[in-house]
């Protein structure tokens, strides 16, 4: 009798969600095909096409001020930033299995309010709700606010800690047969003392999205996240990230499949791969133009870089560290060590400050035939360098449309994407058990 071969192992199924290209130097806004980036048909329709592309949910980021550079308003900030949840309330009314995820900071808002709202959104959408908790980093974006001012990198992930979990406590404080309970939450940021307003809702939490990639942020995921959006879209450092972020899980009493990991990417469609090529290469010409190449250099150097040709080498001054022309941006860690890589870079390759800012800022991590894409894509969730992916297009709102109409049968092809919603709620998309209910007593930090 001869040996029978172990049965492999199932595919990992894919998770895909949509990021509304709004504010950012992703969009091509000189596309004829590029759109308002406030009006309302313009979501609808991104999030029309996700939910057709039967997509986890669709992901809306925030901006507490507009963004200055030499003290002027940014130009790519003019079109406006609307309030993520008054947006996605819309958009449950216009969707009925996407879920809708708000990117909302726990540095300038209080648990009971956004609590409310976020269990409002989840009652209305019948459990689609998500939260992208974010801190926010600069005394420039405070002066939007009362208290004003900013918090230390590490007082303001304990401030989101403690935010997460009182708004757990918010969320489970009803009973099961549907009764308030009184809250008592005496904390070292938040003393909450009432009644919640609104019952359990239909996913017991809504879903919690984390961003964020310095130790504090991807404990704070470990310990607290349902999902983390990652900037790791390349292979190695992908699976370098899983690797660390999913051992951090078992601390907390966590499973790995607990937390999803997907990385925000971009994609590229030709019908031959030199023609995506082409088509990329053009994308990222017309997303760095001459004066947003010397912005992007003037972010690294801190200084006023006018007087530079675009098309001329990169400076051979070295950046002040204490550069401010740039307000309501992450500041550079190390600006100097960043202007020292583009140099060497430039140096090697003959780049010009464009060809530059072009090569060390591009983003467009898939780039191929539909069937490059998706094997890529397939192979880089089966080796574990992440769960899923966040696609940011190009062009708002048509620019996902060629990936669900192309890429995404090929993936279903494949055994690794869903041919039809299996369940209602955003965590019946992303496998996520429902939080147990603790009955008022306080739930997983």
């Amino acid at each position: 009798m001869s040996p029978t071969s172990p049965t492999p192992p199932p595919r990992k199924q894919i998770h895909l969600a949509a990021h509304f290209p709004g504010v950012n130097n992703t969009t091509v806004w000189a596309d004829p095909g590029s759109g308002s980036h406030i009006a309302f048909p313009s979501f609808a329709h991104l999030a029309r096409t996700a939910e057709r592309g039967l997509f986890d949910f669709f992901f809306l980021a925030e901006g507490l001020r507009l963004r200055e550079h030499k003290g002027r308003i940014h130009d790519l900030d003019v079109v406006g930033r609307p309030e993520s949840l008054t947006v996605l309330s819309a958009l449950a009314a216009v969707t009925e299995r996407l879920g809708l995820a708000a990117t909302v900071s726990a540095t300038f808002n209080e648990p009971y309010e956004l609590a409310r709202r976020l269990a409002s959104l989840d009652h209305l959408s019948g459990g689609r709700a998500a939260w992208n908790v974010v801190t926010t980093s600069d005394a420039f974006t405070g002066e939007n606010f009362r208290r004003g001012g900013y918090l230390d990198r590490a007082d303001r992930y304990t401030r989101a800690a403690e935010f997460v979990a009182t708004a757990r406590e918010l969320w489970d404080s009803w009973t099961a047969d549907g009764q308030p309970r009184p809250i008592a939450h005496q904390g070292e940021h938040f003393t909450v003392r009432g009644e919640f307003t609104v019952p359990r809702s239909p996913q017991g939490h809504p879903v919690v999205i984390q961003a964020g990639d310095s130790p504090e942020g991807r404990e704070f995921a470990a310990s607290a996240a349902d999902v983390i959006f990652t900037r790791h879209s390349g292979a190695e450092a992908g699976r370098a990230f899983y690797a660390d972020v999913k051992g951090r899980l078992a601390r907390y009493g966590r499973r790995p499949g607990d937390l999803k990991i997907m990385p925000g990417v971009t994609f590229v469609l030709g019908d031959t791969a030199a023609e995506a090529q082409e088509h990329a290469a053009e994308i990222r010409r017309r997303q760095v133009s001459p004066q947003q190449a010397l912005l992007a250099l003037e972010q690294v150097w801190g200084v006023d870089l006018s007087a530079y040709d675009p098309d001329g080498p990169l400076p051979d001054i070295d950046p002040d560290p204490h550069g401010e022309l740039a307000q309501g941006r992450v500041r550079i860690a190390d600006p100097k060590a960043v202007a020292d890589k583009w140099r060497a870079l430039s140096r090697a390759k003959g780049l010009s400050i464009r060809e530059t800012v072009i090569e060390t800022t591009g983003r467009q991590s898939f780039v191929g035939t539909a069937q490059d894409v998706a094997a890529r894509m397939d192979a880089f969730v089966q080796t574990d360098a992440a769960d899923g992916f966040i696609l940011v297009p190009h062009l708002t709102p048509g620019g996902l449309d060629p990936f669900v109409d192309r890429v995404v049968p090929l993936l279903q092809e494949r055994g690794v994407f869903r041919t039809a919603y299996s369940g209602s709620t955003l965590r019946s998309h992303l496998g996520l058990p429902e939080p147990a209910h603790t009955g008022g007593r306080g739930g997983r930090p």
